[in-house]
């Protein structure tokens, strides 16, 4: 198998066998937009592509070094770890932070423990988690009235209520789009204490991604107002839901409940096979923890919850990761703190 770079005439190929948004050649050009470096590799057999991911490098501050990023890429193997140690070393890397898009159903404890294990016998760790370990899929391929039936009563008659109330659903996938949405943001992360990123984050990606297509921006609306805009991507079949916000004026009007029914529509509508929410708490949410109102919301769509690999650190230089960790737990810590004093 010839192992090599993708070139940029390889563009369409190299999206047709990746199968998530953040392994799509767009998102690796704006990540590009954000000084952070990417590399693509292509593994090809008889000249056919057959597999490929982008993973990114990102600078650490005070040591000079790197950390690496593979997100929701196939499932790991020897070709892909030996790539990934040599990238790192090349880039300096303290190791390469895995996160597969391999996935099965809550319940079948035993689905992924021979890939773990794979895994910490090839040199790497458990590591911690940037996306969630699961999360809600919707099954596009039922009819509408399938769909809607799924819906629990009292999201059934949260979306009616809307509907009746006359909010309405408007797509405004363009600049201006994506400033209404930073605008209703601010107000949410002061409201919620949560990090986001920042506005001129979401103003290149709309640069990279805007005139592909695979980012949508939808407005919920009433009275003239916007009161909710997501932040919608399509790639290869699949809707995804990556990022909302939120007014906390006119909340009894149900705008979400019914912007969640009209995406699942839009989902069918645009030839979408299934519809991941981006993210769940566990099976056994509690009610005490600061995200269960955001996962029943979810929950209430008659999506099923699956569980994600998880997430693995591939040590690249294991005695410098130890001191990585430590100073990385911090970041954190002052991350959520700047989150509650500023936007």
């Amino acid at each position: 198998m010839l192992v090599r770079p993708i070139k940029e005439e390889e563009a369409t190929l190299y999206n047709q066998v990746v199968d998530h948004p953040l392994q799509s050649w767009q998102w690796g050009e704006f990540r590009k937009k954000t000084k952070v470096k990417v590399e693509r590799v292509g593994f090809f057999d008889h000249g056919k592509l057959k597999k490929a991911f982008q993973v990114t490098f990102h600078h650490v501050p005070f040591l000079n070094r790197t950390v690496g990023y593979l997100p929701k890429s196939y499932m790991p193997d020897e070709d892909q770890l030996e790539v990934l140690k040599s990238l790192g070393k090349r880039h300096g890397a303290i190791f390469v932070k895995i996160e597969p898009n391999v996935a099965h159903p809550v319940g079948n404890k035993s689905a992924h423990e021979t890939i773990k294990q794979f895994l910490l016998n090839h040199g790497a760790t458990y590591g911690r988690p940037l996306f969630t370990k699961y999360t809600f899929k919707i099954d596009l391929t039922q009819t509408e009235e399938e769909l809607f039936a799924s819906l629990t009563s009292k999201t059934r008659y949260n979306v009616r209520l809307a509907i009746k109330k006359g909010v309405t659903i408007v797509e405004d996938s363009s600049e201006r789009g994506v400033e209404t949405y930073l605008e209703i943001l601010k107000e949410t992360t002061k409201r919620q204490g949560f990090y986001a990123h920042s506005p001129d984050y979401f103003r290149k990606m709309w640069q990279a991604l805007g005139s592909s297509g695979m980012l949508r921006i939808f407005h919920a609306v009433y009275q003239d107002q916007v009161l909710a805009t997501w932040i919608m991507f399509v790639f290869n079949g699949v809707l995804y839901y990556p990022y909302g916000a939120s007014r906390s004026v006119h909340r009894n009007v149900m705008a979400s409940n019914l912007m969640m029914w009209e995406m699942i529509r839009f989902g069918k509508k645009v030839g979408c096979q299934s519809f991941d929410l981006w993210g769940a708490l566990g099976p056994d949410a509690s009610k005490k923890h600061p995200w269960y109102g955001f996962h029943r919301f979810k929950a209430g769509y008659g999506g099923e919850l699956i569980e994600f690999l998880g997430t693995f650190d591939v040590l690249v230089d294991p005695p410098m990761y130890q001191i990585y960790t430590i100073g990385d737990s911090l970041r954190w810590k002052v991350l959520k703190l700047k989150a509650r004093l500023s936007f």
